[in-house]
């Protein structure tokens, strides 16, 4: 039977298994949109194509399945770019359905058009960098090949974004609805594991038995393949300290005695601590030695211990480190398969002796100084773990107070912003996330990068999605006045700026405001309103002056 381009398209997305699509409507690519009238896939209008791209982001992160988005031509389009980079650094696997012109007008100045002919810019060209595949379909003798190539890339071990962009007159076309038989779909995760050989595994194994004082790295590649379980059988039953990349929170939950908390450039220092001063084996699971994880590249760090490097994508292996031992492959299975020969070999736990009051490198005076300056953000994530220690969804965009002061518990998700660190992300991704269902969503950022995305709230009062936006309010761009006073001489330039009224923007909203400027309003906050099922803005009040003492730029 013959159907539409559009229509197939939408069987597409459907078949990968994708329940909603964020983005905005245009002329160019209604056909597909009208598609999605009488299908299951759920729609969400955001107020930006930005908000769209970085909602599917969220949704994918959240659910492990693939996020999927939808634009317009022209800058429809462009204006996905930030949020599709974040997802292309991320690896997340990211459906990108643009429209375009008709081929019959390419050249000739089409409205929006976005060719690359007669002068038009070339949307292919500025999504090659960004996207695993992407491909402008100008003629419907190849769609097969193209969905079944783009079908392989999102549902593969190393994923990242797909965007296919349709002329108007190619999803108008009619096409024959078997075109999607011969395309191998499977469920988001299936066939992607792969079993390492007995002989890496072995070899950790006896690592790990030799050594005195090992320490686990976690990484979110530790998450993403479900391997926390596997994380604390091996730390509880080996004795083994585990410390997680900003990324890895909740790898192992942080309410363990083993728990060294988050490594990072920006963290308090502690975990640090012990791996320099007591591990002889240092084992990466899913972790990137990058700029935070690695100190900037600290050469210190691992000086004169043993390196274990475990990972899925063998692209990450010695990337930057040289590993003893290096193991491509599930971190789930590798741990399965270590435990079993640590169990049958009788390997005897670690002794623990050096962890009780190991000292924080930055445990002294200014450390608790920084913790006085921010002792609001300090106990509102201490509330946060205490109050909420099962089901949140934390996306933060702040990072460095969640890094230091929150406790991500096992049963709670931490969602930093990694990919390439834009502002203006954890509300849409939050909405992403949430959107589907969940327990208590929490998108916290600051007062600067909210001004770059405060607008999808109403998305999320549009569809009636719960969500708690915490904003720090301080009326500056705090990393840029902390490397002004450290590195310019406190010669201030585009820092500083003034705030709107919050509460009048949450009642213009039509959602619930609260503004934290004491220990009592924290209480009040954690008592009294529906964290998990409305909409509330929070401003928490920070002095502009008081910033982390790291330094940014070496």
């Amino acid at each position: 039977m013959k159907i539409a381009v559009s229509e197939l398209i939408v069987s597409f997305m459907e078949r990968l298994g994708i329940e909603v699509i964020f983005g905005m409507p245009g002329a160019h690519i209604l056909p597909v949109y009208d598609g999605l009238v009488d299908s299951k896939i759920r729609t969400i209008l955001a107020k930006h194509e930005q908000g769209a791209a970085f909602m599917a982001g969220g949704h994918a992160r959240a659910t492990g399945r693939i996020g999927a988005c939808i634009t317009t031509a022209g800058p429809g389009a462009t204006n996905l770019v930030t949020g599709i980079a974040n997802a292309y650094a991320d690896r997340q696997p990211i459906l990108v359905i643009t429209g375009e012109t008709s081929t019959y007008i390419f050249g000739k100045g089409g409205l929006q058009e976005s060719s690359g002919e007669g002068g038009a810019f070339d949307q292919s060209a500025l999504f090659k960098p960004i996207t695993r595949y992407h491909k402008v379909i100008e003629r419907t003798d190849y769609l097969g090949q193209v969905l079944k190539h783009a079908a392989k890339v999102l549902l593969s071990s190393d994923s990242g974004p797909v965007l296919l962009s349709l002329p108007y007159n190619v999803q108008k076309e009619l096409v024959e609805d078997d075109v999607l038989d011969a395309i191998a779909f499977a469920p988001p995760h299936a066939g992607r594991r792969r079993r390492p050989s007995a002989d890496p595994a072995h070899e950790l194994a006896r690592l790990i038995e030799a050594a005195s004082h090992p320490v686990i790295v976690a990484g979110y590649g530790c998450i993403k393949s479900g391997a926390q379980d596997a994380v604390a059988q091996l730390s509880e039953r080996l004795g083994i300290p585990v410390a997680t990349s900003l990324k890895g929170k909740g790898a192992l939950g942080e309410d363990s005695p083993r728990s060294l908390g988050s490594i990072g450039v920006t963290s308090d220092g502690r975990a640090y601590r012990y791996v320099v001063d007591h591990a002889d084996l240092v084992i990466f699971l899913g972790a990137g030695f990058n700029e935070r994880t690695s100190y900037m590249w600290d050469a210190g760090f691992l000086a004169g211990k043993q390196v274990v490097q475990v990972d899925s994508d063998p692209a990450q292996l010695e990337k930057v480190l040289t590993a003893d031992l290096a193991i491509d492959g599930d971190i789930h299975e590798v741990l399965n398969e270590v435990l079993a020969m640590l169990a049958q070999s009788g390997a005897k736990p670690k002794s623990l002796d050096r962890l009780p009051g190991h000292p924080a490198a930055a445990a002294s005076g200014g450390q608790a100084k920084r913790t006085e300056d921010f002792r609001l953000m300090a106990q509102f994530f201490a509330r946060l773990a205490e109050r909420i220690p099962q089901g949140a969804m934390v996306f933060d965009d702040n990072i460095i107070f969640a890094q230091n002061f929150y406790k991500v518990a096992a049963g709670n998700r931490y969602f930093p912003n990694s990919g390439i660190s834009s502002l203006g992300h954890a509300i849409p991704a939050a909405i992403g996330a949430r959107c589907m269902g969940g327990g208590p969503t929490f998108a916290i950022l600051g007062d600067g990068g909210f001004m770059m995305c405060g607008m999808e709230i109403m998305t999320a009062v549009n569809y009636g999605i719960p969500l708690n936006v915490v904003v720090i309010n301080n009326g500056t761009l705090g990393l840029i006045r902390k490397n002004q006073v450290q590195l310019y001489d406190g010669r201030f330039i585009d820092c500083d700026f003034a705030n709107p009224d919050f509460a009048l923007l949450a009642k213009s909203f039509g959602i619930a405001h609260r503004r934290i400027a004491s220990e009592a309003e924290l209480d009040e906050l954690f008592g009294s309103v529906d964290l998990a099922g409305s909409i509330n803005l929070i401003e928490i009040m920070l002095d502009k002056n008081a910033f982390p003492s790291y330094l940014s730029n070496r």
